[in-house]
């Protein structure tokens, strides 16, 4: 297809938006073969942007997605300030509890509708972390689950490997250790990352460089999470890694984000956890960059912040993170990609990489963070088809 009649195109490649007014996008056998004033292309049938802008479909380099049950009964108490009532899930092991019974296809029957909201946001690449099973069969499931899910929805789905995200009831600490590292290998062919939450609570340093490094001898690249309610040093740990990703980072000192940064770590924010969970240091996205940290931005959809859209998140990082449009535009597609490790192929207006297109209903980028809560999204490409 020929994308034509754009207010512009933003590239988002090279260093800034790359954006160039009233140029064309060419698309064909799913990959953008050119972008530019491409003149008469007679055979080439056209998508008329109508005037919108065109740019990359985001990536949401930070969710966990896929689970079973629900949490609104512990939110709506939390926004009440009253206790959960007995018996509703709570917490991450209350949606393990709903989670375990559910075998692959139950969970992405399950799933499926959220995912399909994040696409008609203008999502194409959802980065997606197991975590709610907290055993080894129930976290393998939550995996194929990701499986299905592109296949039924169409949607890059990058899988992470989450067992180290909590642990279970009545675990014993050391063995549970033991059964994430032994699940590793089986893992690894339906995983791209491995991943571990380090905190107050949760897995020690220790702990998370035993389960990181079995990870990447199975292949399997980590990301932390960390220092989300108190300091704990994992910083140092995914820089000394080289951990693809450092994600919350809400008490993470200034030396330890530099040195995220001189090793490559990105920084990823995600602003309506921090605002859902009604966080007493949300982290702070120009704070962050202002380190050298690079930064994506994620909606880190889960059962404790229901949000599906990247446009409501860039909308919060720019007015309250400090972010400009611009910068927020580049966090939620190039650097994002790169946060989910697929910069290579999506990300990006460039030729050779996926047509992941999205047509907005507006001839001003900026729209997307002044018009709050508005869904911009138009029309929205996948790998060369109109899927929206």
């Amino acid at each position: 297809m020929l994308i034509r009649g754009a207010s512009e195109v933003l590239t988002c490649a090279g260093g800034g938006l790359g954006r160039s007014p009233g140029a064309d996008v060419l698309v064909r056998d799913g990959r953008i073969v050119a972008v530019g004033h491409l003149g008469e292309l007679a055979d080439e049938p056209v998508l008329d942007a109508a005037g919108g802008v065109v740019m990359p479909g985001f990536v949401d380099c930070h969710t966990h997605v896929v689970f079973g049950g629900s949490r609104v009964d512990e939110y709506a108490a939390s926004c009440a300030g009253t206790p959960v009532p007995a018996g509703a899930p709570a917490g991450i092991t209350g949606t393990m509890a709903q989670t375990r019974p559910l075998d692959a296809r139950a969970l992405a029957d399950a799933s499926a509708p959220r995912l399909r909201e994040m696409l008609a946001h203008g999502t194409t690449t959802v980065e997606s972390k197991s975590g709610y099973g907290l055993a080894r069969d129930a976290e393998l499931a939550l995996l194929e689950a990701n499986r299905r899910l592109a296949d039924a929805t169409g949607l890059r789905i990058v899988s992470t490997y989450l067992g180290a995200h909590a642990f279970p009831p009545d675990a014993d600490r050391d063995a549970y250790v033991d059964e994430v590292v032994a699940t590793i290998p089986d893992a690894r062919g339906l995983a791209t990352f491995c991943d571990v939450y380090c905190d107050d609570g949760y897995f020690t340093l220790e702990e998370g460089r035993r389960i990181l490094e079995a990870g990447r001898e199975h292949g399997l690249e980590p990301k932390l999470h960390l220092d989300a309610y108190s300091h704990t040093g994992a910083a140092r740990l995914a820089a000394a890694l080289g951990a693809t990703t450092a994600d919350h980072l809400n008490h993470t000192p200034p030396e330890e984000l530099e040195a995220l940064a001189a090793a490559g770590v990105i920084g990823v924010v995600m602003p309506l956890l921090d605002f859902a969970v009604q966080h007493d240091r949300p982290a702070h996205a120009r704070t962050l960059a202002a380190s050298g940290l690079r930064i994506a931005l994620a909606t880190d959809c889960c059962p404790g912040c229901h949000v599906t859209s990247m446009q409501v998140v860039m909308q919060h990082a720019c007015r309250t993170g400090g972010l400009s449009v611009a910068e927020a535009i580049r966090a939620a597609t190039i650097d994002a990609a790169a946060a989910a490790g697929c910069a290579e192929e999506t990300g990006s207006l460039e030729p050779g990489k996926a047509a992941d297109v999205l047509i907005l209903d507006t001839d001003r980028f900026e729209d997307l963070a002044y018009r709050i809560g508005h869904n911009a999204v138009r029309t929205v490409v996948r790998a060369g088809e109109v899927v929206r």
